[in-house]
């Protein structure tokens, strides 16, 4: 059982969540602002940031207080770490709870130097600097000695933790994202509209979805080709949406396939807030990343059922649990571009087929992955 702090009078435990350089809208985190959490626990947010930023705002919009310091780069960690300090021994939380490697960082670092009882951070990557950093292994391992608590947010990534970090079993707590199902729900036609203009999709068919940063093992390149190599020649008026198109380390290669796409069959996107209605712009999605561990979760394998989107994945992070191929999605291979438009023409040629696979796929994420969950996990987790 996790000590309280000696100096908090309070009757609630206190409980700090630390994020670093958030860029527009973290949706789940806003949930549990809104959630008994807040209510339950004296609950407070410190953001890492270059300066205010839509997350911050709709923290604040909650009611839920934050404190905002300004933070640029890795260069200035130990202010950081200083002033999160500083605050941790004014305030006195119980636990505090950090995301993203520079919060993981500051914020792990400072909770141990200030005697915060409870230091525990979500692992939103798995195997990924195993692979491609291996120099940043040794800040995960850093990281796992100094928190209490690690939260995978699936299977994958608590076997990634005990199998190639030596992280004991009893210091792992999975808790899985939830979803709000309204935010799929309450999705007028002129907001779907709206954005058909805005993205340009107006009178394509099919608009083939796809919601993944630029990174190399998202597998967009294969999403790409699939869609160059058999969906446009199917459907001369396709259209691809690639949304969360940012990532500096893969752009490049992106945009040099995007340059072998006729001109108007694509649209990128940066950020869009509306994502229930992104996500009706969509006829068919696809995410497929490389291989079954780089996932750390998936958030958009659940998404995308959670709209009734008819999907193509690779098995990856959650969808290892829960995914059956032609039950709820269509599955295909790691790296198999030729697979991949296969099942598209599949789902677009067969729409009782689509229809059958979307219509489970809500269900399932009704079942498995209600907002509540996550809420109720988390709040086991803080009151240990």
């Amino acid at each position: 059982m996790m000590r309280k702090s000696q100096k908090n009078p309070s009757g609630k435990r206190k409980i700090v969540q630390v994020f670093a350089r958030i860029e527009g809208r973290a949706v789940p985190f806003e949930w549990i602002a809104e959630s008994r959490i807040s209510k339950d626990f004296d609950l407070s947010f410190v953001i890492l940031n270059p300066g205010p930023s839509e997350f911050e705002s709709c923290i604040r919009a909650t009611g839920v207080p934050v404190l905002s310091l300004k933070y640029r780069a890795k260069s200035a960690l130990p202010r950081a770490i200083y002033e999160l300090g500083a605050h941790f021994r004014a305030h006195h939380p119980d636990i505090v709870h950090t995301h993203l490697a520079d919060a993981n960082v500051a914020g792990l670092l400072a909770s141990r130097l200030a005697g915060v009882p409870g230091r525990m951070y979500t692992r939103h990557h798995s195997d990924f600097n195993h692979i491609y950093f291996p120099h940043a292994v040794y800040q995960d391992r850093f990281m796992n000695s100094l928190a209490t608590k690690i939260v995978a947010t699936c299977e994958t990534g608590r076997r990634v933790l005990m199998d190639m970090e030596g992280v004991a079993d009893e210091k792992i707590k999975i808790v899985n994202f939830g979803l709000k199902m309204e935010l799929f729900d309450d999705v007028t036609d002129e907001k779907v509209e709206e954005l058909r203009i805005k993205y340009k999709t107006k009178g394509k068919f099919p608009v083939v979805g796809v919601i993944a940063k630029y990174i190399e093992w998202k597998g967009i390149q294969y999403v790409i080709e699939a869609f160059r190599e058999q969906v446009l020649k199917a459907y001369p008026n396709a259209c691809l949406v690639l949304a969360n198109a940012f990532g500096p380390a893969h752009i490049k290669e992106i945009h040099r396939l995007l340059g072998q796409l006729p001109q108007g069959s694509y649209s990128e996107i940066k950020f869009e807030g509306q994502l229930g209605a992104l996500y009706r712009l969509f006829d068919v999605f696809a995410h497929v990343p490389v291989d079954p561990v780089c996932e750390a979760f998936g958030q958009t394998y659940i998404e995308a059922l959670a709209a009734r989107i008819p999907s193509v994945f690779t098995l990856s992070g959650i969808a290892r649990e829960f995914i059956e191929h032609e039950r709820n999605a269509l599955v295909v291979n790691f790296r198999d571009s030729e697979d991949l438009a296969k099942a598209l023409l599949r789902l677009l040629a067969e729409p009782d087929l689509a229809q059958r696979l979307s219509r489970q796929g809500r269900k399932d994420i009704e079942t498995l992955f209600p907002l509540s969950r996550m809420i109720d996990s988390l709040h086991e987790l803080y009151s240990l």
